[in-house]
């Protein structure tokens, strides 16, 4: 039972902040923040994004950058960037937290940095802590709580006050009123997933300003619950969210030796849902050795349930569909030996070679993929020819995983695709790619600034 001398969970993950940031640390923040603002250009031109422009449009003017070209209030600028970044679903994300953790707490921690002058260092640095809290608040939540809310914005509301309380220099007193604010904030329900709309963005949105705000109230002195996440009355337990004590113990007492958990953190190659990548993964593998694909009479795709209840659409005819879609994933890999941009446009949903065989495939959930997840996210296809081969491929991590990193040169070269698809000069995608790879020794921030400043689209 908690108790005034009982430290409480948020005062655990807090603790956990002390550990040495490296340079190694701050140069993989660095990259995470290049790949967040290349998924954020590229949402801007989105309905979503055009929608997020107009309200921004009608609100007061403030010292923070937003996406096309406006400066607002940092409450507002993180609504707006928070918005953004999971509109193509190319955001990263913790597999086991089932967090995409950018999208929410990058938009706060650059509000932030711009207002209050900060240096590249502790932007960095705020960018490691809030990544820390929002996997490890995903991890606590467990899939349990992802059956109904969307992690990402109900977790990642707890990243986005971290990182907002680690450039406010907030202290350790401080810090726990952000997390308990945070947590009175936390939320997002995923029924915007059964239906068309823009609400998964507001929750991705509102997620980063409730973080920011949450810190900005702790330092005016806002108190809140110590025990906001394990109470009795607590998020978690309302939420029918709270783990066994076991668990617990393992993600808020890591080893004293433990790496920041942002390492552990997967960069998406493909523009689809991440539950997605091991059956396009799995498809890729066997585009050299089907050669013709009118030679396919019959597929299997054996995958994690959760996969399925998230994306079994055997027939999208929308944009949002197709990402969520599996035999469209496995069909354009087949046909392709690639998942681009364009292989959600609707000219490529009503190709008829698609469309004949996404019909050849069976889906279904295998215990063997039950089992591994959320730890690992595997899939195993099987393609029957004419001749009566049978063709098979398996993956137990897709790439862009820890197991199959994807190289940082690759993770600069999406980050620079999505840009420029997003209509910008090649030489001001250039410009930006250079002043975050060389934030970690940067003295200042102005060239970020400068750089977010000087994005134009190309006519």
């Amino acid at each position: 039972m908690s108790s005034a001398h009982t430290p409480s969970w948020t005062e655990q993950l807090l603790a956990l902040q002390g550990r040495p940031i490296t340079e190694e640390d701050r140069r993989r923040a660095a990259l995470h923040l290049l790949d967040w603002l290349g998924c954020v250009l590229l949402g801007h031109t989105s309905p979503a994004g055009e929608a997020l422009s107009r309200w921004a449009a009608n609100t007061a003017a403030g010292p923070c950058w937003t996406v096309g070209g406006l400066h607002l209030s940092s409450e507002a600028a993180a609504l707006v960037n928070g918005g953004l970044g999971n509109v193509d679903e190319l955001d990263d994300l913790h597999r086991a937290a089932v967090v995409h953790p950018a999208d929410t707490l990058m938009a706060a921690a650059l509000a932030v940095a711009q207002r209050e002058q900060a240096t590249p260092q502790a932007l960095l640095d705020a960018i490691v802590r809030g990544y820390e809290v929002a996997i490890r608040v995903g991890l606590l939540a467990g899939t349990a709580h992802y059956r109904h809310w969307y992690s990402t914005a109900t977790c990642g509301v707890f990243g986005a006050a971290t990182a907002s309380a680690s450039l406010l220099q907030l202290d350790a007193t401080q810090a726990m009123h952000a997390l308990a604010q945070a947590g009175m904030q936390a939320s997002g329900v995923w029924q915007c997933r059964l239906e068309p709309g823009f609400s998964k963005q507001l929750a991705a949105g509102r997620a980063a300003q409730s973080g920011l705000m949450a810190a900005d109230l702790a330092a005016a002195g806002m108190t809140g619950p110590r025990f906001i996440l394990e109470g009795e009355h607590g998020w978690l337990t309302a939420t029918h969210s709270k783990p066994n004590a076991a668990h617990a113990a393992a993600v808020l007492r890591p080893a004293a030796t433990a790496a920041w958990l942002i390492h552990e953190v997967s960069f998406k190659p493909w523009s689809a849902c991440r539950h997605v990548h091991p059956a396009i993964t799995c498809a890729l593998q066997l585009h050299g050795q089907v050669g013709d694909v009118n030679q396919i009479t019959h597929m299997e795709l054996s995958t994690y349930q959760t996969a399925l209840d998230f994306a079994d659409q055997a027939q999208p005819h929308t944009r949002q569909q197709a990402r969520f879609s599996l035999q469209h994933a496995v069909a354009v890999g087949l046909l392709r030996g690639d998942f681009g941009l364009a292989d959600t446009q609707p000219q490529s949903l009503a190709q008829p070679a698609l469309m004949r065989l996404r019909g050849l495939i069976r889906v279904r959930a295998a215990p063997r993929w039950n089992r591994a997840y959320p730890a690992h996210y595997g899939a195993q296809l099987r393609v029957r020819l004419r001749s009566g081969e049978t063709l098979e491929a398996r993956v137990s991590d897709a790439l862009g995983d820890p197991e199959a990193p994807m190289s940082q040169a690759s993770v600069v070269a999406k980050a620079q695709r999505v840009m420029q698809a997003a209509g910008y000069s090649a030489s001001a995608v250039m410009s930006l790619t250079k002043v975050c790879a060389d934030l970690p020794q940067a003295v200042s921030l102005t060239p970020l600034w400068q750089a977010l400043r000087h994005l134009r689209a190309v006519s």
